[in-house]
């Protein structure tokens, strides 16, 4: 006969910490594991939602480890003795693991907003809830002993869960990228990408110029390498001082994803595959004004315009284009 869920022994507002002491259910220490309890349940969340089996691994691991960890926080320790329970080597994985999907992540360098997948904003959830165990802990620490190892245990692994937030939510990004280029027509066989001589480079500038001066709107015009480096830019009289940073932005992401800026754009849509891109990617922008600049099936480089409208902007990096072929 299989044993009752319920005891009653908690009806008093009492619950037994290990080791037989019983405290108030609301009492600091226990308010501790409980925020960590919700942490696991939100990285089981996570891991329901992910598609890739390394961020499953990694998760299932740290939810073994936090059984441990809330073990600990119920135990109520003695001057000078560690449960054992936490060990620096725990600390260490963790800050293996941060290393490691470190070199997977792509810093933007801009405050990342929560959301950007299912299993992303559960991990983030799951990160701020640790926060809050972590804060509990320290409360606790002002008037109980608390190991240092665990305080120090829940400080990586927020900080992991930050870092797999944000792979996890380009991962798909990138993915998605990868068969936006291999569904790009073309030849896909592989090529020598010539260079751009700065010749070719001025010429393109030049009818860009020209293009502007047609139409009555100053421009910033750029031209970069296969690769996105920049290889000259241009700022007419009057142009606007943010399109100095927009041209080469064009450029770059037009030669680094392949597509004209404004197809990307409709690829990034809501609900589109290449949603968030812009803000998941440095460097790119979906703002119409950046052509590839292609030579026999294969792109060599980009062309970048801003400081008028995404249609004039189009209209001018089209005679760009032209001139170079």
């Amino acid at each position: 006969m299989s044993s009752k869920v319920y005891t009653r022994a908690g009806d008093s507002g009492e619950t037994g910490l290990l080791g037989a002491d019983r405290v108030g259910k609301d009492a600091l220490r226990v308010e501790a594991y409980g925020t960590i309890d919700e942490a696991t349940s939100t990285l089981g969340l996570a891991r329901a939602c992910t598609q890739y089996d390394s961020t499953v691994e990694t998760i299932r691991g740290i939810q073994s480890e936090l059984i441990e960890v809330m073990a600990s926080c119920a135990t109520v320790p003695k001057e000078g003795v560690s449960s054992g329970r936490i060990s620096s080597a725990m600390v260490q994985r963790l800050e293996s693991l941060i290393d490691c999907y470190s070199e997977e992540w792509i810093q933007t360098g801009k405050f990342s907003l929560p959301g950007g997948s299912q299993s992303s904003a559960a991990l983030d959830m799951s990160r701020t809830i640790i926060r809050r165990a972590e804060r509990r802990l320290v409360s606790l620490s002002r008037s109980e002993l608390v190991e240092a190892e665990l305080l120090r245990y829940l400080n990586r692994l927020s900080d992991l869960l930050y870092v797999m937030a944000r792979v996890e939510e380009q991962r798909p990004i990138q993915e998605a990228v990868t068969a936006a280029l291999q569904n790009t027509p073309g030849d896909n066989t592989m090529h020598i990408t010539p260079e751009l001589p700065l010749a070719v480079c001025d010429q393109a500038v030049e009818a860009g110029i020209r293009r502007s001066h047609e139409i009555g709107v100053p421009m910033v015009l750029a031209v970069c390498d296969h690769d996105g480096n920049l290889l000259e830019m241009r700022r007419m009289d009057n142009a606007l001082a943010v399109s100095v940073e927009l041209a080469p932005r064009k450029a770059y992401t037009a030669a680094a994803v392949r597509l004209a800026t404004h197809e990307l754009a409709a690829l990034a849509a809501p609900g589109q595959s290449l949603h968030g891109i812009e803000a998941n990617l440095p460097r790119v922008t979906i703002i119409g004004g950046g052509l590839p600049i292609k030579r026999d099936g294969a792109v060599v480089g980009g062309v970048g315009v801003s400081g008028g409208s995404v249609e004039q902007d189009i209209d001018v990096a089209e005679a760009m284009i032209r001139s170079m072929s």
